[in-house]
């Protein structure tokens, strides 16, 4: 009888070590796969600007790096005006994408942010075939009574914000410009609010261009890809956090 429950304890204690080693196994295994399917998509920024360089840029249609008007201080790149004072564009080309950045103006300021740029010797200035996002001190500056097209946050000379957000000459704002031609829509939004919608391509687009003073500007508007700039007109200003994202769909 003892000899038979020794065999049958034995049986017990085997199968019990067998199911707890499956059991660690399983338990082992499971983590990693719920990790994975729990893991969240990588965001697709690229960053343009960190605060410690100009890798992603250089000076407008000559290739040239970025000069030494453009300084780095605190994180932000400032643009002082000088003789080497002059307009920058990215390395890269883009067609569909969201470009997020903070900007600072001087008091009396003037500056812009524009997209489909192209670089060609017939083309002397980025805004002659880049349409512009306004940068401007609003209170102080002569462009904002000029009309409100001409104001922060415009698509200048085309839209006007539809409503006022931006912030002080001196103070940081957030832009966010998206650009995208697969669904013909693009808009900026200012310090968290949508102030500007318009198409981007097509009829309606070709009509906003021939009731501003671009009307009869050969290119302008017209590339669906190109870079993106930031304007020097002669005032000091500055940019930081500045990261862009393609559009697929």
């Amino acid at each position: 009888m003892k000899t038979i429950s020794y065999l049958f304890a034995a049986t017990l204690l085997i199968m019990s070590c067998k199911q707890n080693t499956q059991k660690e196994n399983k338990d082992q295994s499971e983590p990693v796969a719920e990790q994975t399917q729990e893991k969240p998509a990588q965001e697709s920024w690229e960053v343009l600007f960190d605060g410690s360089n100009f890798d992603s840029w250089h000076m407008y249609n000559t290739g040239k790096p970025v000069s030494a008007a453009w300084s780095i201080e605190d994180g932000a790149m400032v643009l002082t005006p000088g003789d080497l004072a002059g307009n920058i564009v990215t390395n890269k080309a883009y067609t569909n994408f969201v470009l997020s950045l903070d900007w600072k103006i001087s008091e009396g300021g003037n500056s812009g942010i524009f997209w489909g740029v192209v670089e060609d010797e017939k083309y002397h200035e980025p805004y002659q075939t880049g349409p512009e996002i306004q940068v401007l001190d609003d209170e102080r500056h002569p462009d904002a009574k000029a009309g409100t097209t001409h104001q922060s946050g415009a698509l200048y000379d085309m839209i006007a914000p539809s409503k006022k957000v931006v912030k002080p000459a001196g103070q940081w704002n957030n832009s966010v410009l998206e650009i995208n031609h697969i669904t013909n829509k693009g808009s900026v939004t200012l310090n968290g609010t949508k102030i500007v919608e318009f198409p981007v391509h097509g009829e309606a687009w070709e009509a906003m261009i021939a009731d501003s003073k671009f009307k009869g500007w050969e290119g302008f508007g017209m590339y669906k890809t190109g870079k993106v700039g930031l304007q020097y007109h002669g005032d000091k200003v500055s940019f930081r956090n500045i990261k862009i994202k393609e559009l697929t769909k």
